[in-house]
């Protein structure tokens, strides 16, 4: 939801950035292994309980997210990359979970299967319309450039990495902010299944 307004404040700084990564030869999906690396060991911190370690590790990975696509406009977009991109971002978003589940099974485990299940079927519904997008020759740059149609909803990438700084600010507090975030997750992929309909009408 946050996503198109974000993302005007954030690309010029990116993008420069970008330019001069890709000037010493780093590319867009070294820079996207290096930020799900990172978004792993973040959640090893976590089941460790270093949570002020694991919030340096989220943001520095999320950087790394974001510099990927910069580095990819610096040079050349590809379909390769911007499917890998994606990739990684789903391997972060259920990293995180993971490790508040490895903390401590017993307290986190019901409330975070519920969150990555409520990612699964929220990614369900982002990657079917992005699929159907393309096929029907869709297009748009709200929240910034993309190799792929970027739908939005009610939680974006903004909303989520916020809700992460939040559980590893206040690891105690997990149990009910997951739920939270899980029921908001289902909400915005009913919203999305409802606009797809509207939209994709045959």
């Amino acid at each position: 939801m946050l996503d198109r307004y974000v993302r005007p404040l954030i690309d010029p700084p990116l993008n420069r950035a970008g330019r001069m990564i890709a000037q010493v030869r780093i590319s867009a999906n070294m820079m996207t292994t290096f930020g799900w690396v990172l978004g792993i060991l973040a959640a090893v911190a976590i089941a460790q309980h270093s949570y002020w370690l694991a919030l340096a590790l989220v943001l520095a990975s999320r950087l790394a997210d974001g510099l990927d696509g910069a580095v990819a406009r610096a040079t050349q977009l590809s379909d390769f990359g911007g499917y890998y991109d994606i990739v990684a971002d789903f391997v972060f978003y259920a990293a995180i979970p993971m490790g508040f589940i490895w903390a401590d099974p017993a307290a986190n485990g019901v409330a975070g299967g519920a969150l990555l299940t409520a990612f699964y079927i929220n990614g369900a519904t982002f990657l079917g319309y992005a699929i159907l997008a393309a096929k029907r020759n869709l297009t748009t740059s709200a929240r910034g450039e993309k190799s792929w149609y970027h739908v939005g909803g009610l939680l974006e990438g903004t909303e989520t990495i916020v809700f992460f700084v939040a559980l590893c600010l206040f690891p105690g507090w997990f149990v009910p902010l997951a739920w939270v975030f899980a029921l908001l997750c289902v909400l915005g992929a009913a919203a999305r299944i409802m606009m797809a309909r509207q939209v994709m009408r045959d």
